[in-house]
C-alpha cells in the first residue's frame, strides 16, 4: 500500500470549462512535471466527456499531459451515453467500465482529488 501513497488519481467531472483549464488540467500537468507524484491518473467522467470532445484548446492541452506521462481514462458508460466514446479514444484516452477501477483505488487508499 505505501507505494499507493505516490499515487494520484484526478477524477475530472466537471462540465465547466474554467475548471478544466484553470484548475484541472495545470494541476495535473504541472505535479507531473515536477514529479511530485509518482504516478498521476486522470479520469475523464461524465459531463467532461462532451466538454472535452467539443474542446480542440482542451484536447491539447490532455495531449501534452499524456505526452508528460499522466495516464488517461475515461468512463465507457458514461461516454456511451454521450455518445463521445470513439471520440475519447482518438484522443488518445482509454474508455473503459471504471466504476470497478475507481472502487479499487479508493480501497487501496490511493489519493484521489475530484474536479
Amino acid at each position: 500500500m505505501s507505494g499507493n501513497k505516490d499515487s494520484l488519481i484526478v477524477l475530472w467531472t466537471s462540465g465547466d470549462r474554467e475548471v478544466a483549464l484553470n484548475m484541472a488540467f495545470m494541476y495535473v500537468y504541472n505535479t507531473k512535471r515536477a514529479n511530485w507524484w509518482k504516478e498521476i491518473r486522470l479520469i475523464v467522467w461524465g459531463p467532461s466527456q462532451k466538454l472535452l470532445t467539443e474542446d480542440k484548446e482542451l484536447q491539447n492541452e490532455v495531449a501534452k499531459m499524456k505526452e508528460a506521462g499522466v495516464i488517461l481514462e475515461a468512463c465507457k458508460a458514461c461516454s456511451d451515453k454521450y455518445k463521445v466514446t470513439e471520440d475519447l479514444q482518438q484522443i488518445g484516452i482509454d474508455v473503459k467500465y471504471i466504476g470497478k477501477a475507481l472502487t479499487e483505488y479508493l480501497k487501496e487508499g490511493r489519493t484521489i482529488l475530484t474536479l
